[in-house]
């Protein structure tokens, strides 16, 4: 129970975080925030500054910044929707630039225990791989791309192979200072023996090189990790556009939770348990800021698409979109936000049952 109160406080914090980079970047740049609150539903505490209704409310599972003119017209100077664009788009901009930062620097925290990193680099084969040949690939290979997407690190490696599903696979190495590419590569899962004796389903390459973990390739491997959770949200939003996983597979709060208080559960250790939820966390908080920047009516994202709009609208016309165009279309995308949320709700309550 005590890993559940943990994830929701957790993703809580993730919520408030960007709603923190909303609020100081509109009190930075002049504009009227007329609450900022800390949590969801009935107000706990409040406090009234100059301009600003500080307030904590029940629920641990969020918070928002009510600008000013937010959402309809004001005849505010200070109002959201009177400002220029490009205080509207770093605004807009900067929840996002929040749930990041707040990822890398938790990867970063994770990574400062390191004492050395693995590199995509073949080390060896198993016992009968047939993949090892001049033609094929040697050791030393260092593996730089897998069907077009790039290697960061050797967990790149077991992601974009567990993609293959035609039994072969392009692939792009440096080899003694050269590139080499391979293409449609026959590249497919088989049976081995392990050093222990016993039989494992594996692609028989081994990747036991590493290097010296310093301050620089923390910090390096750090920058790498986070761009490669960006990629995996990319990937995993082209399968659902394709179909290649369907809403069965989505989970909101309740599942985001749900998974979070088993990551705690199934560690050993209470330190294995903050490193396992932790990184949890540092994945979620990024995938929060790409999502947050889909160009989806409602969403940040959505509202800069508009900015864009507008922009151009204006240099053709002359004249500004009337704002009440975007306001109904937000409105609109915001409540099948709100039906899908309930959907997929259902769907994790339904998986967490075990129906």
């Amino acid at each position: 129970m005590e890993y559940v109160i943990i994830a929701i406080i957790m993703f809580g914090v993730l919520i408030a975080i960007h709603e923190l980079g909303h609020f100081l970047t509109a009190k930075l740049l002049g504009v009227r925030v007329n609450e900022f609150a800390i949590g969801m539903g009935p107000r706990i505490f409040h406090k009234k500054g100059k301009e600003t209704d500080y307030s904590l409310r029940l629920f641990p599972v969020g918070g928002y910044c009510a600008m000013e003119g937010e959402d309809e017209d004001s005849g505010d100077p200070k109002a959201f929707c009177v400002q220029p664009a490009w205080k509207k788009f770093i605004i807009l901009v900067a929840g996002s630039f929040m749930n990041l930062l707040l990822g890398f620097v938790i990867i970063l925290v994770l990574f400062a225990q390191a004492t050395e990193f693995h590199e995509p680099v073949i080390s060896g084969f198993y016992d009968g791989c047939p993949y090892e040949s001049a033609e094929g690939l040697q050791v030393g290979d260092r593996i730089l791309m897998v069907d077009g997407e790039r290697i960061y690190n050797v967990s790149d490696l077991t992601l974009l192979f567990s993609r293959i599903t035609d039994g072969t696979a392009d692939f792009v190495l440096e080899r003694g200072g050269e590139k080499v590419i391979l293409n449609d590569f026959p590249f497919t899962l088989q049976q081995y023996t392990d050093e222990s004796g016993a039989a494992v389903t594996k692609y028989g390459l081994k990747f036991e090189n590493t290097v010296k973990a310093t301050v620089w390739t923390k910090f390096q491997q750090s920058c790498l990790y986070t761009v490669d959770v960006v990629r995996t949200v990319r990937l995993s939003l082209s399968d659902l556009i394709t179909g290649a996983v369907g809403l069965r597979d989505l989970s909101g709060p309740v599942g985001i939770v749900d998974m979070m208080s088993q990551v705690g559960t199934a560690a050993a250790t209470t330190q294995e348990a903050v490193f396992s939820e932790l990184s949890f966390c540092a994945m979620l908080a990024v995938n929060l800021a790409v999502m947050n920047m889909l160009p989806i009516p409602a969403l940040d994202g959505g509202r800069i698409f508009f900015l864009l709009v507008n922009g151009i609208y204006t240099v053709i016309t002359k004249r500004k979109l009337n704002p009440k165009y975007e306001n109904a279309l937000n409105a609109g995308c915001f409540m099948l936000l709100l039906l899908l949320m309930a959907v997929v709700a259902v769907s994790d309550v339904l998986k967490i049952a075990g129906v």
